[in-house]
């Protein structure tokens, strides 16, 4: 099979490999396409969690190639997503191998079966759908108003989109480029602020009632402390590294102000695909990009500008 490996900080290559094999309650996965993330830019980067060489691939959609013992037949051929996480820890697409290659194995346990004719482009966007709405869950679609979601990458619009189906229309959107903006503008959105022209802490006299930062910028945790409003809540997505925080404890204290992590998507599995068919949200608008797995180059070129016009980027090994 072929895979693109990350061989190195920075390094990717694309190899031959032989096919993997599925042991006992694993299924082996014929990859159709899968997307890029600002995480697998981070992996490939270097860092703790995984070492060289891996496959990346969190965000992808395939078909049930073979089986190993112990699992139903009838998954081979069915058209599937899944948890990425193992029982017995580590994720597929980080310690173990994921989507950048054509064919590699996971757990029977996690797959979810595609409803019939999810386009692959559609269903390639299952896991960050999936912990957008495992977010949603942990915010609540009874969150005090009105709501700014800071962040306009693919986790940021997809809040948005799921918050208007769910009749909220006093969304604010906050990001730093045009395109996207706009995209969140015609998602309903009833403001949008470029944070690049202006100070997050001069949008609104009062404050927000809630406020998810899906952008992963210390900064803006921190402005979000300051314009949430007293009993509001503050819904944490991001990521921040090794970002300590640095804000004085007393502002929870004092304005009573609810403060919660969202993490991945446990649980949010069974209802993001039901989203992909029936849910009325045009997803396909968040991939700007779709390219042969070969030319991962461009592809990894695209998400990398942000001159390019890129939201979502996604890597087909099929057509469709």
């Amino acid at each position: 099979m072929k895979a693109i490996a990350n061989v190195g900080p920075g390094i990717l290559k694309l190899l031959d490999l032989p096919l993997p094999e599925p042991g006992a309650g694993q299924v082996r996965i014929r990859t159709a396409a899968c997307g890029i993330c600002a995480t697998d830019l981070a992996m490939i980067a270097g860092w703790e969690r995984t070492p060289f060489p891996a496959i990346p691939g969190h965000e992808w959609a395939g078909s049930v190639d073979a089986l190993g013992a112990g699992v139903d037949g009838a998954w081979v051929g069915r058209r599937v997503v899944a948890d990425n996480l193992w029982a017995a820890g580590g994720e597929v697409g980080f310690e173990h191998p994921g989507g950048y290659a054509q064919y590699f194995v996971t757990e029977a346990a996690n797959l979810q079966l595609l409803p019939p004719g999810t386009p692959w482009v559609r269903a390639a966007l299952a896991e960050p759908l999936a912990v957008a709405v495992h977010a949603l869950g942990r915010l609540g679609q009874d969150a005090p108003g009105p709501v700014l979601i800071c962040g306009d990458g693919p986790i940021g619009l997809l809040l948005l989109a799921l918050l208007r189906r769910a009749g909220r229309d006093d969304l604010v959107l906050a990001g730093g480029r045009a395109g996207r903006l706009a995209l969140a503008a015609r998602w309903g959105a009833a403001q949008t602020i470029d944070y690049h022209a202006c100070d997050l802490r001069r949008q609104r006299t009062g404050g927000f009632g809630s406020i998810v930062e899906a952008s992963g910028s210390p900064a803006a945790l921190e402005a979000a402390l300051d314009i949430v409003r007293p009993g509001g809540r503050i819904l944490v997505l991001g990521d921040y590294g090794q970002a300590p925080a640095s804000f004085a404890w007393n502002l929870l204290l004092h304005g009573e102000i609810q403060l919660t992590g969202s993490n991945a998507s446990a649980g949010a599995w069974p209802a993001a695909v039901a989203l992909l068919a029936g849910g009325g949200l045009p997803l396909e608008e968040l991939i700007t990009h779709r390219l042969p797995a070969e030319r991962f180059a461009e592809a990894f070129a695209l998400v990398r500008s942000r001159d390019s016009g890129a939201i979502k980027v996604l890597l087909q090994w099929e057509p469709g």
